[in-house]
């Protein structure tokens, strides 16, 4: 989104070379900066950024909406995947573990859940339902529907850090297989949201994976 020049590179233990065990991160130079936010302040260090045309109230505003996306949508991401007990069972367990030889899959996979439900406790989701964690999808998904309205992006014309962040996190429940469709369902109910993620990608992605969304979602 910010025109620069990047190669894209897939590496199955990218987690363990992020300095914060978290994904995504960008190697520049001799730097390696980790997550969303501190990806987006060296960025904006050398002089580009998405929302330098907000005032200060628009900022405030985009935050505080990224902050709702971080809390619902990775938390209920995170749990569906680690929690759920089909999902683990089915499919989390063997598409995390696929990439190491046994039993170093098995170890990490259950090492890996256990941090999730570890976290899940901790914030106050240990105890709650698949249902409740719908709902609670429901209602982020509602808010950024009406945010969003009929706008092409969430502030207007041009895309800021929020559509970055909104993008992959719907283009992820979308496109990944789980053991039913109840969470991607939540969003597909607001068809404000399912147009936005196909602008974007058709605007930023045509040319590595031309159409994949719309024709997923058909």
């Amino acid at each position: 989104m910010c025109n620069l020049p990047i190669t894209v590179v897939c590496r199955a233990n990218a987690e363990y070379m992020s300095p914060s065990g978290k994904v995504p991160f960008i190697h520049v130079g001799n730097q390696v900066v980790s997550e969303l936010g501190p990806i987006v302040q060296f960025v904006k260090a050398k002089g580009h950024s998405l929302s330098d045309g907000l005032d200060e109230v628009q900022k405030a505003e985009m935050k505080a909406y990224m902050e709702l996306v971080n809390n619902m949508l990775l938390t209920a991401e995170l749990y569906l995947q680690w929690c759920d007990e089909a999902t683990v069972g089915e499919i989390t367990h063997a598409r995390y573990g696929s990439p190491y030889p046994w039993p170093l899959n098995h170890i990490l996979a259950y090492q890996k859940q256990w941090e999730v439900k570890r976290k899940m406790k901790a914030i106050g989701w240990g105890n709650k339902t698949l249902d409740q964690v719908l709902e609670d999808v429901d209602q982020c998904c509602q808010a950024l529907s009406q945010r969003l309205g009929t706008q092409p992006y969430f502030f207007n014309k041009q895309p800021t850090e929020l559509d970055a962040l909104v993008f992959g996190h719907l283009y992820t429940i979308l496109t990944t297989q789980l053991t039913n469709d109840e969470l991607s369902e939540k969003v597909k109910n607001y068809s404000n949201l399912l147009a936005f993620c196909r602008r974007i990608e058709q605007h930023y992605f045509e040319d590595r994976d031309k159409g994949s969304l719309s024709i997923r979602l058909s």
